[in-house]
């Protein structure tokens, strides 16, 4: 892995994407009067415009603070976590409406100082956009829960679309990238237990490349996961956030992109997304749609 202070130069494939300033601006008007925050904006998303213009959007709740320090994140970690805002639920459904939004996804920090994770809020938040906007698809993306399947089980019977939590990278760089309370094998038995709730759920993981990673371990990655009976699989390239401490390793190739693209497809998941740019919630209306139609 490369060292903390050496920075690889950015390939051609790898140029900044053009956002559409009139969606991007519509959409961020809205959520500041809802005092909301999205993902997109957050991790300097490179798709952003795209997706916004699309009528989709990835908001955060449950505050802006983690309890983990995971090394590829940037979210704030050294501070204590706001109190859990009771008016959140409705604030995020009002701006869904507002946004006439075809698909939001909802995800968070983690939060291990709350009993439940925060799996009561998701909940809430699911019945509210439901309440007011019953078009609206409702994909969450959630943390670990401290492996409480009690919380899980709130989340997955308030019925979202669709519900992914992120195994982010391969077995043998967990320890040295995610947080010491994160698990690779919880975040498996997790995935794994939501359908044991409600087969019927869609599941769905991520995974970062980019970071010392060998093929043969993504491989190995991808088959735990479809083990686990997770139907849609994202693969992007680790870019490393403004005032990130994690470097790049390596610069993934389109083309390889492609060839684990097809590896994922063979192992029998009903949707990929695969490439540089690609991010946890990149096109998820378009991957919930393959499944539904398929």
């Amino acid at each position: 892995m490369a060292s903390h202070t050496s920075e690889l130069p950015k390939p051609d494939w790898l140029k900044v994407r053009y956002h559409s300033a009139s969606s991007v601006a519509a959409v961020r008007d809205v959520l500041r009067s809802e005092g909301l925050r999205t993902v997109c904006d957050s991790s300097q998303c490179p798709n952003l415009g795209e997706c916004w213009g699309r009528g989709s959007a990835t908001m955060l709740i449950l505050g802006d603070a983690c309890t983990r320090h995971c090394r590829f994140c940037s979210v704030p970690h050294d501070r204590p976590p706001a109190p859990v805002d009771g008016s959140e639920p409705e604030r995020v459904a009002r701006a869904v409406k507002e946004l006439r939004l075809d698909h939001v996804v909802l995800t968070s920090v983690t939060r291990d100082d709350l009993d439940d994770g925060g799996a009561s809020v998701f909940a809430e938040a699911v019945r509210a956009i439901r309440s007011k906007s019953p078009r609206t698809r409702v994909e969450l993306l959630i943390p670990d829960l401290g492996g409480n399947w009690d919380a899980l089980r709130l989340v997955v019977t308030a019925g979202p679309d669709v519900i992914g939590h992120n195994i982010e990278v391969v077995q043998s760089l967990q320890k040295a990238i995610r947080d010491p309370k994160a698990d690779y094998q919880r975040s498996l038995d997790l995935l794994r237990m939501i359908k044991s709730y409600d087969s019927r759920m869609i599941t769905k993981s991520s995974i970062m490349l980019g970071l010392g990673e060998e093929r043969l371990e993504v491989i190995a990655c991808m088959s735990d996961l479809r083990d686990a009976k997770v139907d849609l699989l994202t693969l992007g390239q680790y870019l490393r956030p403004k005032n990130g401490e994690l470097p790049v390793s390596r610069y993934v190739p389109p083309e390889e992109f492609a060839e684990l693209k097809a590896a994922a497809e063979a192992l029998g998941f009903a949707h990929v997304e695969s490439g540089p740019f690609v991010r946890s919630s990149y096109r998820a209306e378009a991957a919930f749609n393959s499944i539904v139609r398929g």
